[in-house]
C-alpha cells in the first residue's frame, strides 16, 4: 500500500507530540522509545488498518489498542490514543 509506505519513509514528529503521547498512553518513555514503539507498530499493522480521512491517516492497531493519528500531507504524527 502506497500510503503505509509513505507513512513510514517520511514519519515525522513536532516537540509537542511526545509529551501528549506520554499523556495520553500514562508512560513517561523518551523520544527515540516513543519513535522506535510508534514504527514497529506501523510496520507490524496491516494496511488495512490504514484509513485516510479528511487530511489525516488513523492507524489502528489492536494488539497494542492503540491509534496513531499521522498527518497525511507532513506525514506528521499528530496523536496516539487507547482503543478499547
Amino acid at each position: 500500500m502506497k500510503s503505509k509506505t509513505n507513512i513510514l519513509e517520511n514519519i515525522c514528529y513536532t516537540e509537542l507530540v511526545y509529551s501528549r503521547i506520554n499523556k495520553k498512553l500514562n508512560t513517561h518513555y523518551s523520544k527515540d522509545e516513543i519513535e522506535a514503539m510508534l514504527f514497529n507498530i506501523m510496520k507490524t499493522t496491516h494496511e488495512k488498518h490504514f484509513q485516510k480521512k479528511g487530511k489525516n491517516f488513523y492507524v489502528s492497531n489492536e494488539e497494542n489498542n492503540i491509534r496513531i493519528t499521522v498527518n497525511s500531507n507532513t506525514f506528521r504524527v499528530i496523536t496516539v490514543d487507547v482503543i478499547l
